[in-house]
């Protein structure tokens, strides 16, 4: 069967990408984002970039963005006509406004938009991917879009943005990076592409999201960690992602919880599943803990050590391994347990997880992220 390596938006990185938008001088450009980017004044520091530039600013994205988001951004735009949409912030802002581009070229189909994407955290990898993560905050789930138009046009990568990023949502970000190219590496359409990206990705956060941790305007480990971020973003756009990412989007809908701390969380108890349930998976696995530094004897070894380490990275950034450690509201846990499994089962990441996990399973491993104290009911 053959595979596909998206290779369509033009990447700029290093201090002081950001000039890369001098070309768009003399051209109408909305501007996707959230409120916080115009208060800080980091969109200020794009429009310096373009000082000729027509500028529309966007700013309504919350966190997990719904329809009506890129409905209430697609009208916003729609009299405005622009030639080109930044997408400027994290995942959320990125996905929305690949939302708000997709919708809005629906009311203009003869009008092309170019799509320029700005993340300013190192996380999702929303820059140069064909999926955007859209809320339905009525039933609590979130779901993964997938679709080559959600591919934006250009990433830039100037670490210079996420200097400011406060040192847990470094954390939670950088551990979603580790669980993209970890997936990415044992997904049943791994391939030798997608594998290259997925090792350096998994080589960089692990020598840098330390580094950060400790010192948080360490621009040359930022701009590692924001190559790693967009480098796993390229690998699972190529070969999708696994488990964690179908229990993650489930829980983190249902129980409003960071994406990253419960990617983070879930990690090592799904590579302990996959490796029991799919052998095949165990080599990918050792892989991951030599490129982290893992010394071993034997895959089995490598395997342990590999979950013991992740559990140590959680444990030193203050990531709980448990939703009971985390303090969630666990009131109403028995009622949900149903929807969480036929969420995990019909979420599309699952669907390239080494191994097709049934209800029993998912359902066990919710009694594991839980935490002991949580009876099934």
């Amino acid at each position: 069967m053959a595979s596909a390596l998206f290779s369509v938006p033009k990447i700029c990185f290093g201090p002081q990408a950001i000039s890369a938008l001098q070309r768009l001088n003399h051209k109408k450009v909305g501007i996707v984002t959230d409120a916080f980017m115009v208060q800080s004044g980091k969109t200020r520091d794009l429009i310096n970039e373009m000082p000729q530039a027509t500028v529309s600013i966007f700013s309504d994205v919350k966190p997990d963005p719904n329809v009506d988001v890129l409905c209430a951004g697609a009208a916003h735009f729609l009299a405005f006509r622009p030639e080109v949409i930044i997408a400027l912030g994290g995942g959320s802002a990125l996905d929305a406004a690949k939302g708000i581009k997709v919708t809005l070229t629906e009311s203009l189909p003869d009008h092309a938009i170019e799509l320029i994407a700005i993340p300013t955290t190192s996380g999702s990898g929303s820059e140069v991917t064909a999926y955007a993560i859209i809320s339905d905050p009525q039933n609590g789930r979130k779901y993964p879009l997938i679709a080559d138009a959600l591919v934006p046009d250009y990433a830039i990568l100037d670490p210079n943005l996420v200097l400011s990023v406060p040192r847990q949502v470094t954390v939670d970000t950088g551990m979603d990076v580790l669980t993209h190219a970890i997936e990415a590496l044992v997904s049943i359409n791994a391939n030798d592409f997608s594998d290259a990206l997925a090792e350096k990705a998994i080589a960089l956060v692990g020598q840098y999201l330390p580094v950060v941790f400790q010192d948080e305007r360490h621009i040359q480990a930022r701009s590692h960690l924001h190559n790693a971020s967009c480098m796993a973003g390229m690998a699972f756009n190529a070969a999708g992602l696994g488990l964690v990412h179908g229990m993650a989007h489930a829980i983190g809908g249902m129980l409003h919880i960071p994406h990253g701390k419960i990617n983070a969380m879930l990690l090592p108890l799904v590579i302990a599943f996959n490796a029991q349930r799919a052998p095949h998976a165990l080599a990918g696995y050792q892989r991951c803990a030599a490129i982290m530094g893992i010394n071993a004897a034997t895959a089995e070894q490598a395997l342990g050590a590999l979950i013991n380490h992740i559990h140590a990275m959680n444990r030193r950034f203050g990531i709980p391994a448990t939703l009971q450690a985390l303090g969630t509201d666990l009131t109403d846990f028995a009622a949900l347990r149903q929807p969480l499994i036929a969420a995990t089962l019909a979420d599309g990441c699952t669907a390239s997880n080494p191994c097709q996990p049934t209800a029993a399973e998912v359902d066990r491993l919710l009694t594991l992220i839980v935490g002991q104290a949580q009876r099934h009911r």
